[in-house]
């Protein structure tokens, strides 16, 4: 995390360099004839965490017209001089607002002023066990329904399909989907639930050469719809390394935000009990390419899929280990 310190007084500048070895932060230095809001307007982009030792409302006022939007705005927090209190003023749970707030109060004995309903609660924080736990959580609206669920009734039941050694407080298993709140799973079922899909699914595919990335796209749709996949679970592509430089398979890699995992030929055959394709091993040696890829990735022995054909691709899906479990403390990570 980057951290700027900003102060405005005599007293809030010693605190400022106090913390800055603490935190490995940079103070902020003010340009001649330079205002505060200009000066935090002018790094805002630059900066993971700001620190501000002044009156809150200056900073409020600062950082309103810089608000973009929680999932991308870095955090804010707030501090008397005398260092008696630390405020978690914004981003507190996707930015580590919290997480730094309790770190900075650790490091100089101050009183953290955490103010989110779920971590006054002790409850869960829905959009952080998300990113914590890799699951892509379900649209804002849905969230939002949620995490007021949870503050208003202190609990929310889940159905999984994926391994769970543990929920944090205020999340409940169920072994019945009816009786869900929501559900995670790579999986889409007919419910009108909220879902959050775990990173669990890699996709082998092999390609005759100059397959256009549209092509791709087709396949893949049909793949998803076929096996009943939520797209969203997909963690990472995977094929044999002399596809590597195929324009086509990088961009529509590239496009969905996906990395591809390329594997030699000598890794691929060293996989047993799998089909082997001759036409694969006339053409690059290995046994096949969108089976044994998306299997090495994983790091598993479980295919959702078969290899499945189009008129220049091969694709097919494996399942990857996933556990849910109780995230790590907040400051950990800070």
């Amino acid at each position: 995390m980057k951290i700027a310190i900003l102060a405005l007084t005599s007293g809030g500048i010693k605190l400022a360099q106090k913390l800055e070895g603490r935190l490995n932060a940079s103070v902020l230095p003010k340009k001649r004839g330079e205002k505060f809001s200009g000066r935090l307007a002018r790094a805002w982009s630059e900066y993971d965490a700001f620190i501000c030792i002044m009156a809150t409302g200056i900073v409020v006022r600062a950082i309103a017209p810089l608000l973009r939007d929680k999932t991308i705005d870095p955090c804010v927090l707030v501090m008397d001089e005398k260092g008696n209190n630390v405020i978690s003023l914004l981003s507190g749970h996707l930015g580590g607002g919290n997480a730094l707030t309790l770190r900075v109060a650790q490091e100089i004995g101050a009183n953290p002023v955490i103010t989110t309903a779920s971590d006054t609660l002790k409850l869960a924080a829905l959009d952080l066990w998300a990113q914590e736990m890799r699951l892509v959580p379900p649209p804002r609206p849905q969230l939002n329904a949620l995490s007021a669920r949870l503050v208003n009734e202190g609990r929310l039941r889940a159905w999984c399909d994926v391994e769970v050694t543990g929920l944090p407080q205020g999340l409940e298993m169920t072994t019945h989907l009816k009786d869900a709140d929501f559900l995670v799973s790579h999986r889409l079922y007919a419910v009108e639930l909220p879902q959050f899909y775990p990173q669990n699914v890699v996709i082998g595919t092999g390609c005759n050469r100059d397959t256009p990335a549209e092509e791709f796209e087709t396949a893949m749709t049909g793949l998803l719809s076929g096996l009943g996949l939520a797209r969203q679970s997909i963690r990472n592509l995977a094929s044999i390394d002399a596809k590597n430089n195929e324009v086509g398979l990088l961009h529509f890699a590239e496009k969905n935000r996906w990395s591809i995992d390329f594997f030699d030929r000598d890794a691929i055959n060293t996989l047993k009990n799998l089909e082997i394709s001759f036409a694969a091993m006339k053409a690059v040696g290995a046994i096949g390419v969108a089976e044994p890829t998306c299997l090495l990735s994983a790091g598993s022995e479980v295919l959702l899929s078969r290899k499945r054909k189009w008129k220049n691709i091969t694709m097919a899906a494996a399942l990857a280990p996933f556990t849910l479990s109780v995230p790590a403390p907040e400051a950990k990570g800070v």
